[in-house]
């Protein structure tokens, strides 16, 4: 007598969609967050704003160094005419106290500045610190050895000391180019270290070994099978780390040693607002926002990038 069994099919996985790779699904993944999207707008919107800065501020119809007497009253030691700080419709956002300075032209201008510093330190970060992590991961040895004693010498430094001493003593220099460079001297070791762990556990990998063995140099196993597999990472520490330089960058200047007037600054126009904050309460409160919201946008995409693009670091 025959048995007759029947075999069901085993569960299969199910089809990937064409072209839904990492960098898809992670866009799919920011569009479901509403903090990610917010953050996202947010960004784009001052983003923007230092991009235009020119072409806004001429909208507005000031300079940020232009005076406006008429603006301020001399009799009460230099205090913005009306509500509000002088908000109104010459004044999109009001006066600066005693100058009558336009605020919204310095605002998108102090943006220009603050964002322009962040970004290009943010690069000179991710460059160095990219480049160190590879070498120290792939090739270890003396190169691991030399490059971890200089991450472990940069990191041990009182950088914030030494930014402010520095900036101190170059007096005839261009302020932006010198805090652009100081701020990102001190910044590579950290991106260094995450890049050289995740080089690390790539160069073991079987489609590394296979490419060594087929007889791919050192340079095309880099660029074409570890560069991709620390993207990722990379990315979403950039995210994390451009909100620590906007901030430094405010602190240098809030400490008189970043931007020198009349280059205006998020940093440099709170430090001014400080003794009018009782009497003009939104000298302090226009560039203090402006600040915090870029801020708390970045760190909130960081967050949202590094959870999506780096999974297991973010539960670590």
């Amino acid at each position: 007598m025959t048995t007759l069994t029947s075999k069901t099919p085993a569960a299969t996985p199910e089809p990937v969609a064409a072209g839904s790779g990492p960098w898809r699904l992670a866009r799919a993944e920011l569009r479901r967050r509403t903090s990610a999207k917010i953050s996202l707008v947010i960004v784009a919107l001052f983003a923007v704003m230092a991009i235009a800065a020119p072409l806004l501020s001429a909208l507005g119809g000031w300079s940020p160094e232009e005076f406006d007497k008429t603006a301020v009253d001399p009799y009460l030691g230099g205090q913005p005419i009306g509500a509000l700080g002088g908000i109104s419709a010459d004044h999109w956002l009001g006066v600066e106290p005693v100058t009558g300075r336009d605020l919204f032209a310095r605002v998108v201008h102090g943006a220009q500045v603050s964002l322009l510093i962040a970004f290009a330190a943010t690069a000179i970060v991710v460059i160095a610190g990219t480049a160190a992590g590879v070498a120290a991961g792939y090739f270890g040895g003396r190169v691991d050895a030399v490059l971890s004693r200089i991450m472990d010498l940069t990191m041990s430094f009182p950088s914030l000391i030494f930014m402010i001493a520095m900036m101190s003593v170059a007096k005839d220099v261009n302020r932006i180019l010198l805090m652009t460079a100081v701020i990102g001297l001190f910044g590579w070791p950290g991106i260094a270290r995450v890049v050289r762990g995740q080089t690390l556990s790539l160069k073991h990998r079987e489609y590394v070994d296979a490419a060594r063995v087929g007889g791919s140099g050192p340079w095309r196993i880099l660029t074409r099978d570890i560069l991709p597999g620390v993207a990722g990472p990379v990315i979403a520490y950039t995210t994390l780390i451009i909100p620590g330089m906007i901030a430094t960058e405010a602190a240098l200047s809030y400490l008189g040693v970043g931007v020198r007037p009349p280059t205006p600054s998020w940093g440099q126009m709170i430090a001014e607002s400080v003794a009018f904050y009782d009497t003009d309460p939104m000298y302090f409160v226009i560039p203090s926002t402006c600040l915090f919201l870029t801020v708390l946008a970045f760190t909130l995409l960081g967050d949202a990038l590094r959870d999506i693009l780096d999974p297991r670091g973010s539960r670590t």
